[in-house]
């Protein structure tokens, strides 16, 4: 039974292969098909045609480095926006940032906040941050090559953080005359 059936793959295989037919209308246009047509003629098709691409080599050498010091970068916070009230009570809110021109190489990113760094530097401009203290806060997102060395930095972005009290306010008692 398996040896019917390669034996009808490879047959089958075999007139699949079908001729290409190329003919010009009366209007002067090229068609092509696998059906004959008048006046049409057999285009022979070469084995391997294939289209290939060679691209250059990239590598992360100083080059890069040396690229992108010569580019003036910017890196913008776009969210949260400046002087906002972020609201949530157990500390968490997301940091977004971007670099303008875009870096076709990679490179990292690193927060600051309060003038700390916050975990370590990161491919991509999106940051989590949980179980912050409430408050004044102050944001700073700097782009880096992969050496560590700072290309750009955001301006110092200030953020205000709410959390609602945990114990709720006692109440006032009565007066009693």
């Amino acid at each position: 039974m398996r040896l019917l059936t390669l034996i009808s793959l490879l047959l089958l295989s075999l007139l699949a292969q079908a001729t290409v037919y190329k003919w010009v209308d009366k209007d002067g246009k090229v068609h092509y098909s696998d059906e004959p047509h008048p006046n049409a003629e057999i285009v022979e098709l070469k084995e391997k045609t294939l289209n290939q691409i060679t691209l250059p080599l990239v590598s992360a050498d100083s080059n890069d480095s040396q690229v992108i010091e010569q580019i003036k970068y910017q890196v913008v916070i776009t969210s949260p926006a400046e002087e906002e009230t972020v609201r949530d009570n157990n500390g968490d809110f997301q940091v977004t940032a971007t670099v303008t021109p875009e870096i076709k190489s990679q490179y990292l990113m690193a927060l600051k906040l309060d003038g700390k760094t916050i975990g370590q530097p990161q491919i991509g401009g999106t940051f989590k941050l949980s179980n912050i203290d409430r408050g004044e806060h102050t944001i700073v997102v700097d782009a880096m090559t992969q050496n560590g060395k700072v290309f750009a930095s955001s301006s110092p972005r200030k953020i205000f953080l709410h959390q609602a009290a945990m114990t709720p306010a006692p109440k006032k008692q009565p007066r009693s005359n």
